[in-house]
């Protein structure tokens, strides 16, 4: 691995180059924040990605994408005169420190659960920061986990379940309602109905320390290893997905299963 001093002369190099780009590269030079948010949120998902995968050279890949968006973000806030890479770095350390009072203040937390409450409560106090217990949550992230993240940081301030089991009872509540409203004509509150159902799916999830995303996740890429055997399969064996058989690919699905 390398050293400290190898990996602030890495960074550094970075800093030169960005710099060099930003001067010289048209395409670089056009860039705006506007430009790149939509490529900084693509960057983000394949480093998630990555990680669902426990690709480690691709983490790395990923994470030097991810960085390169923030160094960017950090010139343009230079060339302005609004911030600069050590501004970026100091508010992220002053936060830090800030926020963990048990390794730099005198606050107990002697785990990960109490550290996460003591964070809910610095927040609230923090200068410039959350106002709100929900305050903090961003607008744009997707619905799965914003969901979460609601849900766990009411629970930081003691709004939760008290056993953990309890949570079931309200999972079959909202699949009671949900299949009534199906069951009505119009069924005009199905969307509804559906979104309470999987709020509570994802409230069990937390409960049951899952995470929701990571857990759909790998069932979606187990489902595509599967369908893709099925496909495959079906053209070893001259045969076109469309004309088969339910029952076929069924029995094609079940070997899938084995591989």
């Amino acid at each position: 691995m390398s050293s400290r001093e190898e990996q602030l002369k890495a960074f550094g190099r970075l800093l030169d180059i960005m710099d060099d780009l930003r001067e010289k590269c048209p395409w670089d030079r056009k860039q705006t924040f506007d430009s790149l948010r939509q490529n900084t949120i693509e960057e983000a998902f394949e480093l998630a990605t990555a990680i669902s995968r426990h690709d480690m050279n691709e983490i790395s890949k990923e994470l030097g994408d991810v960085l390169l968006h923030v160094v960017f973000y950090a010139k343009m806030g230079s060339e302005t005169g609004e911030f600069d890479m050590a501004d970026v770095c100091n508010r992220l350390c002053d936060k830090l420190i800030f926020r963990h009072p048990h390794v730099y203040g005198e606050e107990a937390a002697s785990n990960a659960e109490e550290v996460s409450h003591l964070w809910e409560q610095v927040k609230l106090k923090e200068k410039g920061g959350n106002k709100t217990v929900l305050g903090g949550i961003p607008d744009s992230l997707p619905s799965l986990v914003k969901a979460y993240r609601i849900q766990d940081k009411v629970a930081n301030v003691g709004f939760d379940w008290e056993k953990k089991e309890d949570v079931w009872a309200k999972v079959h509540e909202e699949l009671d309602e949900l299949q009534a409203e199906l069951a009505k004509e119009d069924g005009g509150e199905k969307e509804a109905e559906f979104g309470d159902l999987m709020f509570a799916m994802i409230n069990a999830a937390r409960l049951y320390k899952i995470k929701p995303d990571n857990a759909l996740e790998q069932t979606n890429l187990k489902f595509i290893k599967r369908f893709n055997y099925i496909e495959t399969r079906a053209k070893e064996l001259g045969r076109e997905l469309k004309d088969m058989s339910l029952d076929e690919m069924e029995a094609l699905w079940q070997e899938a299963k084995k591989h």
